[in-house]
């Protein structure tokens, strides 16, 4: 018998070039938020891929860019961390962009972890046509400087295309060692973090392009109801931050119409992942300017150690 191989892995890449659903593709099940916003992604989320003789631990970093915010300067800290220690880098390059300054900007990032396998995975691949996807391809190999991709992999996460290969791959490329996590688990994600990603989802469809970076969310309460039914019941009352009135106003919606959408759709994927029945409380509040004080970004957990 193979011996066990186990490893971590980050992925990372421009904002907005399907990290999360790939991740998602990868460990079969929903642990990282998705939307067409770029920075989605806020921490480096782990997911974990059981393989049959191989484990693999995920971190799903946040889209790294020129950062404009003292928030998106902790975001890129977060990549660079994710970076020392992993064993496969995968970066993700959209198949139906061209790549420029921002990709060979972050390859040049993969370029100082010489110790790391290094994976260019292009995403969307349903999105453009084969003779497109093979001159996307080839530019692939000129995106490297100063060093060889191990793996070039073409993959579409959204309709599963090659995403069985590329896990092979993955196992194949990790170190000998033991199964980090029992059989089973998907994400160390703490349970009100999760809650916290999926009502910042639901709050990020369909808004308009003001809104995204702007948008965070907390737990203020958070517990089980004593009786018994045949599933478990939970109270959840979280709070949406939002910088401006203009803002909060989009979020609520007309007669606070939005507020109970978001509701809706948070409290459908909340259910699903606790297998449990939840009572959603929402409320939306404005804290000024939260993404450049330093304080409210260590209360909601960016501290300088992040």
């Amino acid at each position: 018998m193979s011996e066990h191989r186990s490893g971590f892995v980050a992925i990372v890449g421009r904002p907005n070039v399907g990290k999360s659903t790939l991740i998602n593709a990868l460990v079969g099940s929903k642990i990282a938020i998705t939307s067409h916003h770029p920075n989605t992604t806020r921490t480096a989320i782990r997911g974990i891929v059981h393989g049959v003789d191989f484990q693999a631990v995920l971190l799903d970093t946040p889209g790294l860019h020129k950062p404009k915010t003292l928030l998106g300067q902790r975001l890129n800290a977060v990549v660079d961390q994710s970076l020392d220690s992993v064993d496969i880098v995968i970066m993700c390059i959209p198949a139906d962009e061209s790549s420029g300054a921002g990709d060979l900007f972050i390859a040049a990032e993969i370029a100082k972890h010489p110790r790391a396998k290094k994976f260019a995975v292009i995403t969307k691949t349903d999105l453009i046509s084969k003779e497109k996807l093979a001159l996307r391809l080839a530019g692939i190999m000129k995106i490297a400087q100063g060093f060889e991709w191990d793996e070039i992999i073409p993959v579409s996460a959204t309709i599963h295309d090659q995403i069985d290969l590329l896990n092979k791959l993955i196992g194949a490329h990790l170190p000998v060692g033991p199964a980090y996590y029992p059989e089973g688990t998907t994400s160390d994600q703490a349970i009100e973090q999760l809650i916290c990603e999926f009502i910042r989802e639901a709050a990020l469809h369909d808004v308009r392009e003001e809104l995204p970076h702007s948008i965070m969310v907390t737990i203020e309460e958070f517990g089980e109801r004593p009786e018994k039914g045949s599933r478990p019941f939970f109270d959840v009352h979280a709070t949406i931050h939002v910088e401006r009135d203009s803002q909060r106003a989009i979020l609520l919606g007309h007669q606070g119409t939005r507020l109970k959408e978001i509701g809706i759709r948070a409290r459908a994927d909340i259910e699903r992942s606790l297998a449990a029945k939840i009572f959603l409380g929402l409320h939306v509040k404005v804290s000024k300017e939260w993404q450049q004080d330093p304080k409210l970004l260590e209360r909601l957990g960016f501290g300088n150690n992040h």
